[in-house]
């Protein structure tokens, strides 16, 4: 690789300054000219943001919910779950959520097993679930 730290600048020639500078010929110069307007961007395109309240597709229901549930014959039973991102899971169960609150899931403990569905809204939940001994009740939610 050469040494290039003795080169002097300017040393290629020509010469570079304030130098007067006369046109020839009978062109005119030119108008300075501004250039085409700038259109403003489009903003990108943003996701539409998740409502908060109930009602309607694409409200949210992550965060921590109180689950009751009364049957018969069997009595009642309470579980915490959590929901995130249109899934939800507790000790015992767990499901998915879709953006306008269905819900569907599933658990099982001490050897029964069962199913349950029904709809989340902004602070609250309801539903029905079916056990495999034959226990059949309803559930509701409460956001904490």
């Amino acid at each position: 690789m050469p040494n290039l730290a003795g080169a002097q600048s300017g040393s290629a020639g020509g010469s570079l300054g304030d130098g007067e500078k006369s046109l020839s010929g009978s062109r005119a110069p030119r108008s300075v000219e501004s250039p085409a307007p700038v259109r403003p961007r489009k903003p990108a395109r943003e996701k539409p943001r998740a409502a908060r309240s109930g009602g309607g597709g694409g409200a949210t229901f992550d965060g921590a919910w109180a689950v009751v549930s009364v049957g018969r014959p069997c009595g009642g039973a309470s579980e915490a779950i959590v929901i995130s991102g249109g899934r939800f899971a507790g000790q015992y169960t767990s499901g998915q959520v879709s953006p306008s609150g269905q819900t569907s899931g599933a658990g099982s403990a001490n050897g029964i097993s069962w199913t349950s569905s029904g709809r989340f809204s902004a602070r609250s939940g309801s539903g029905t679930f079916r056990r495999s001994d034959g226990c059949v009740g309803t559930w509701t939610a409460s956001k904490q």
